[in-house]
């Protein structure tokens, strides 16, 4: 990212950053460069640098100079998947016998991933209440290589403290990641704050409209053993090629630039949602940073510029009432992910965080999580209601 680009707000960043307009026709919106090959001039002699999209596409140059403009980075990398983006990064900087320290309660499919594909490849892992810095010390052995910090956590938004961790990390020569998918560059800066990497799950809050699945890697200059970091990953993505398509970027990139608008209204309607929700006899319990009785609420106002649209809720009658409220709610749709626009409703335990059932990771059978989505905030509230109503 260049110096211009660094001294622009997030918003213009988040709308200009590799965002040029096409030198050749004026157009304000670059090109989809739909192709799969490069013509070279003469054997060798590339056009840009490109030859074959899975080395490189400029859609996807376009994307990964404004994913790494919108963290504040010097590098980004956009991947097929979340889940892509997260195992490209684990095999640039482990080997088998490394060591991972992660949350307790991180997403299933990170810990499904890190536990069961990398786990068969040798590399271990503690899960952690990352809130407990005496607990995180304590679970770094001398092979521990990554200390993986999701903050807001999915889904009981767990609020760890990036900075300390980092210092942590740092005094044990950990490399220290951030999934900064629920909170987004738009709310939570975590390379400022002193991780190493970020990570994203760019299907979410970044693509913003439930229609294109992606994932990212963003990281300033930082070497793992002896390499740089950046350059072990980008050659994981395109000797493995889980690299995003060309219209998969494309998309990307566009719903990126309303980022900072749309979190601003995600984040308004989840807290009217979660302080209507805190109120109602039949929720035992709501995990939402942004009310004060949120036990990291303090620190997620420090660390984070608002408090983001993710919600999750116990309800008092256990498992019948949690299916039931998820399953009569109206504009808040039945269906995983989350980030989109429109609201959605999640039930962990049978669905994003089924794989992690009988592990410490498992998630209660009462919880519900719901997607706050950019809907007028009283229609949603409305919904919330009549599906309480039912209980």
């Amino acid at each position: 990212m260049n110096q211009s680009a660094q001294s622009d707000g997030f918003a213009t960043r988040a709308i200009h950053a590799g965002q040029h307009f096409d030198p050749t026709t004026g157009a304000v919106i670059p090109p989809i460069y739909q192709s799969s090959t490069f013509v070279q001039d003469g054997i060798g002699g590339l056009r840009g640098g490109y030859e074959y999209s899975r080395g490189g596409n400029p859609t996807r140059t376009a994307l990964e100079t404004q994913l790494a403009a919108l963290e504040g980075a010097t590098h980004g990398l956009s991947f097929a998947s979340g889940l892509a983006a997260e195992d490209a990064l684990l095999r640039a900087a482990l080997a088998p016998g490394d060591h991972v320290v992660l949350g307790n309660d991180a997403y299933g499919g990170t810990y499904r991933l890190i536990n069961r594909i990398h786990g068969a490849w040798g590399i271990r892992n503690t899960p952690v209440d990352l809130t407990d810095l005496a607990a995180v010390e304590a679970a770094i052995e001398p092979d521990t290589k990554i200390l993986w910090v999701e903050t807001p956590s999915n889904p009981l938004m767990a609020v760890s403290d990036i900075a300390a961790l980092a210092e942590l990390g740092h005094r044990y020569g950990v490399l220290v990641v951030v999934d900064n998918t629920f909170a987004s560059p738009a709310l939570q800066q975590p390379l400022a704050l002193g991780a190493d990497v970020v990570v994203h799950s760019t299907t979410k809050y970044l693509g913003g409209h439930s229609d294109v699945i992606g994932g990212a890697v963003v990281l300033n200059d930082v070497q793992v053993g002896g390499e740089e970091l950046h350059e072990k990953i980008r050659f994981i993505q395109f000797a493995a090629g889980a690299v995003s398509a060309p219209m998969d970027a494309f998309l990307t990139a566009r719903g990126i630039k309303t980022l900072d608008v749309r979190m601003q209204r995600h984040s308004a309607n989840a807290y009217a949602i979660a302080s209507y929700l805190q109120q109602h006899a039949a929720v035992e319990r709501v995990y939402y940073p942004g009310l004060d009785t949120h036990p990291g609420h303090e620190l997620a106002a420090r660390q984070m510029s608002g408090f983001g649209g993710m919600i999750s809720l116990a309800l008092r009658g256990g498992e019948p009432a949690a299916r039931r409220f998820a399953e009569s709610m109206r504009l808040f749709q039945l269906a995983e992910s989350l980030g989109g626009v429109e609201s959605l409703v999640n039930y962990p335990s049978e669905m994003t965080h089924a794989s992690v059932r009988g592990t410490e990771l498992e998630v209660a059978p009462n919880i519900v999580r719901l997607s706050v989505g950019i809907e007028d905030v009283a229609d949603l509230l409305a919904d919330v209601e009549q599906a309480l109503a039912q209980l």
